[in-house]
């Protein structure tokens, strides 16, 4: 019986998920504009100078180590907001979550010591349809909060979907309860989405949701097609 050869992709989104983690910095994260973050493997702090570096990866190729340590700065960050949350704290349906095999993890570490400092993770996927690159999380350790890194990794988002036709907007969701994280997105340019739950009648009352889906528009829909 003859095997069956492996289907190829079929949409831009798929081509993207299936590169190597060198393929996709070489695709979609080196070619850079004055509109994005090129790709960068090291940062300096800009008040302390200490040096970090950072690494792009799939789940795949993480170490437990390093997964572990993701897991724990998102538990020093967010547990709080999961916790007060109408979906509560699930570690075990997170942890699933976070090795889901299309996202990309970027990692950043203490350049001498190798320490994890902070990360991002994003995946180029549809949502409702719409081809997006959504930015799953975002957590960085005190040290690096208020130092423009946010801001470079973000920047990174938007890299990928300028360099990812038919991609339009990055997408990304945030707990209103983390006003700090909304501010910090509002001042990136993301705003309400119009798929971002509203509020609905239960029993007679008005039951307000607790998290927002935010949007950053990087390209026309025209442009895209």
């Amino acid at each position: 019986m003859r095997s069956k050869r492996p289907r190829a992709p079929t949409s831009p989104i798929e081509v993207a998920n299936r590169k190597t983690d060198e393929q996709f910095i070489a695709d979609y994260l080196l070619p850079g504009t004055a509109k994005d973050s090129p790709w960068t493997a090291t940062w300096t702090h800009p008040k302390t100078a200490t040096k970090y570096t950072l690494t792009l990866t799939q789940p795949s190729n993480l170490s437990q180590a390093d997964l572990n340590a993701c897991f724990n700065l998102l538990v020093e960050t967010s547990k709080t907001d999961y916790e007060n949350s109408a979906g509560r704290w699930h570690p075990d349906k997170k942890l699933k979550e976070m090795t889901s095999p299309d996202l990309r993890y970027i990692l950043v570490k203490h350049e001498q010591t190798g320490q994890l400092q902070g990360f991002t993770s994003l995946m180029p996927t549809y949502e409702e349809g719409q081809p997006v690159v959504y930015c799953y999380e975002i957590h960085l350790k005190p040290v690096l909060q208020g130092t423009g890194l946010g801001s470079l990794l973000m920047g990174f988002h938007t890299t990928v979907a300028l360099n990812l036709p038919p991609i339009t907007k990055v997408m990304l969701t945030c707990f209103l309860s983390n006003a700090r994280g909304l501010a910090f997105y509002r001042k990136l340019g993301f705003e309400r989405d119009d798929i971002s739950p509203v509020g609905r009648v239960l029993r007679g009352k008005v039951v307000e949701p607790d998290y927002v889906i935010m949007s950053k528009r990087i390209r026309p829909d025209s442009e895209g097609l």
